[in-house]
């Protein structure tokens, strides 16, 4: 059986997961465009898809993992070997948290995905594991190894602006 997308169920699912969708692919990326392009591939995916989800959560599950290949497949092509520049889009309510958003930005990305994850998206170690397809303790590895660069960056910056 042939399982078709409604409009209704399209625009309903771009209009719950679009933030999130955006943040993990600006996360993967740093650069606005091209987390929208992955974004715009990733809904195309879900209206090609014939898959029937059991819940939301697999559904937001399944969509970030279509994010989290589109980004792997971009950062493939050659072109992109040598680019991808720090955008600044966002605002921010403190300078704080302007530091810590460009902190993770920092990270490498193994570690930037766990924590964005974790701590943006409300992600589980176990679900985070099964999201990106790896064990949960390598999980756990690199949200500490995170964790204590965040630290170390932090206290440089904070350190630095007292003198």
């Amino acid at each position: 059986m042939k399982l078709v997308r409604t409009e209704e169920d399209t625009l309903r699912t771009i209009e719950q997961y679009s933030d999130t969708l955006y943040k993990i692919a600006l996360s993967y990326t740093r650069c606005n465009a091209t987390a929208e392009d992955i974004l715009q591939d990733t809904y195309i995916k879900y209206m090609q898809c014939h898959i029937e989800f059991e819940s939301n959560e697999h559904k937001k599950a399944w969509l970030i993992r279509v994010v989290i290949n589109e980004c792997k497949k971009f950062y493939r092509l050659i072109w992109n070997a040598k680019r991808i520049p720090l955008e600044d889009i966002y605002s921010f309510e403190t300078p704080e948290y302007h530091e810590i958003f460009y902190a993770v930005m920092n990270l490498p990305l193994k570690y930037r995905i766990v924590i964005h994850l974790h701590y943006y998206e409300d992600y589980s170690v176990k679900e985070i594991s099964k999201i990106i397809g790896v064990k949960e303790n390598t999980i756990l590895s690199r949200m500490y190894r995170a964790r204590k660069m965040l630290k170390e960056d932090m206290e440089v910056t904070y350190e630095y602006k007292r003198v």
